[in-house]
């Protein structure tokens, strides 16, 4: 009788508060960053990329934060191969019960020739030289070589034995354009275990980039090819068309652990619940059709596929929504309902509030049950996204809106007039738009004087039924940066407003956390 084989373990490594956080738009405060990283480690990813500590003092207190503050996965920063680099990670990250420096040198000759300007021997030596200060440091070291996939596999394979002399623990090979195309990723790995006998004592990680589409297909290549890590972002965000997603992933081990023979320690059932949380601090909506986390991502609208779910869910469902925290979207307790019952609906959909967030979400939940006749449980994770993301500006001077008034119609020039607070003050200002939305806009402009551009708006619905609350995304420039925001009313109108002042505190906040640092 032949026994089952055993699954190889594939260790998740999130860099969501690292490349993610470059992705246009999304920088996050240190207390977003905070937030989301205990969701991390509520999933059990194995390590979290906290920032890249020596890049500015807000990424240094954000890292040193986490890693105060997240216990159980190892919290490690980013690191060039350059001595002040690894200082000021151990510096941010030694706070950690598991602390960890990433380091990386580029390795294929287009970046050694024309952006380094080194040579390969040269950047061996300082390969070596990082990796051997950062094991002096602490004991979870990892190496990159970035752009391995371009490299040349001989070259790349000295790279790789050169650091673990060092003392290197994981060796990230990251597809840093994405360039490549699963086969040879895989390849890329199978190469490196057979010529490079000393790197079996080691795990081989990958960090793929989407830029062809491939991020999460070369993430599970690799894994095939015996790689034991894979490094992810929620939602996929990241740099340019982003990195793997960690839902992806997650759910292509899940789904397909028969094939890979493979498994990671991933709560899948927190999925959901984080997507939607980056969602709403980046302000960064998914498109419907994103795989397992788009709101279509489950829908079948073709009879034939209807028909087949009636009768067996998988004949078109190869994922039990309910495995990725996907909420029944049945309807809570109504608006005479006490606090009581509100905190284990609130508790039942996997988040754990303090006594302050709870009355402030409770309320918010009164006053959306008093205008919708159903409340879903979609409603109720926007109420908590919202007083989450509130957290992080409750005690900073930001703009908040008290009221708005709106005239507006076909045959009307549109004429909006906002009152907002800042602090213990109120301001008001009035003006004329091309419609409803831009004449609030042009009215809070007045307000804040901020000459902002609006490059990018969008709105969907986001809850179910005709009274459902629309979610609107908006994108901003100020002085050549992109900022973010995020807001829910069954209002448009007024989830507009919510995400423009969400995008504007931004900036505050940021322009005060650098004033604090300096």
């Amino acid at each position: 009788m032949s026994s089952k084989k055993t699954k190889k373990r594939i260790y998740i490594f999130d860099t969501t508060l690292r490349d993610g956080e470059q992705s246009p738009g999304a920088s996050m405060s240190v207390e977003e960053k905070l937030l989301v990283a205990q969701q991390l480690k509520k999933m059990h990813v194995d390590s979290i990329e906290a920032g890249f500590p020596i890049s500015s003092p807000v990424q240094f207190e954000a890292v040193k934060l986490i890693a105060q503050k997240v216990k159980g996965p190892i919290i490690t920063g980013l690191a060039r191969a350059m001595k002040k680099d690894i200082e000021a990670c151990y510096n941010a990250t030694k706070y950690s019960s598991r602390p960890g420096i990433h380091t990386f040198i580029a390795t294929s000759d287009i970046h050694l020739k024309h952006k380094l300007k080194v040579s390969r021997e040269r950047a061996l030596e300082m390969a070596y030289d990082a990796v051997k200060f950062a094991r002096s440091k602490v004991e979870n070291v990892e190496f990159s070589a970035e752009d391995a996939t371009r490299t040349d596999l001989k070259y790349l394979a000295e790279v790789v034995r050169t650091v673990i002399k060092a003392g290197a623990k994981v060796i990230n090979l990251p597809d840093t354009v994405g360039y490549a195309i699963p086969s040879e990723h895989k390849y890329m790995i199978e190469y490196l275990l057979e010529n490079v006998p000393e790197s079996r004592d080691i795990k081989f990680s990958v960090h793929c980039h989407n830029d062809l589409g491939l991020a999460t297909a070369n993430s599970l290549a690799a894994v095939e090819g015996g790689a034991l890590q894979v490094e992810t972002s929620i939602n996929g965000i990241g740099e340019r068309a982003g990195n793997a997603a960690l839902e992806e992933v997650v759910m292509g081990l899940y789904t397909r652990s028969d094939y890979l023979n493979a498994e990671c320690k991933v709560d899948t059932t927190e999925i959901y619940n984080a997507s939607k949380l980056v969602s709403s601090i980046t302000g960064i909506s998914l498109q419907p059709n994103k795989a397992i986390v788009g709101v279509n991502a489950f829908a079948h609208e073709a009879g034939i596929h209807q028909d087949g779910v009636l009768k067996n869910k998988k004949t078109y469902e190869i994922m039990n929504p309910k495995v990725i925290g996907i909420p029944t979207n049945k309807l809570v307790l109504g608006r005479h309902s006490g606090i009581h019952g509100f905190s284990k609906r609130v508790e039942s959909l996997g988040f754990s509030l303090n006594k302050k967030d709870l009355t402030l979400a409770f309320n918010k939940f009164l006053i959306l049950a008093d205008k919708k006749k159903e409340v879903y449980d979609d409603d109720l994770l926007l109420i908590i996204n919202e007083v989450i993301h509130s957290g992080s500006v409750r005690n900073a001077s930001v703009y908040e809106l008290k009221y708005f008034h709106v005239l507006s119609g076909n045959k009307v020039i549109p004429d909006a007039t906002v009152v907002l607070s800042y602090g213990k003050d109120e301001f008001k200002a009035s003006a004329i738009g091309d419609g409803p939305v831009d004449a609030v806009y042009k009215a809070i402009e007045k307000i804040t004087d901020i000459n902002f551009k609006l490059e990018n708006y969008k709105i969907n619905s986001a809850t179910s039924g005709k009274d459902a609350q629309g979610e609107v995304s908006v994108m901003i420039s100020y002085k050549k940066k992109l900022y973010t925001g995020h807001g829910s009313s069954t209002d448009v109108v007024e989830a507009s407003t919510k995400a423009l002042l969400s995008a504007l505190n931004r900036i505050l906040l940021i322009k005060e956390m650098v004033k604090k640092n300096k």
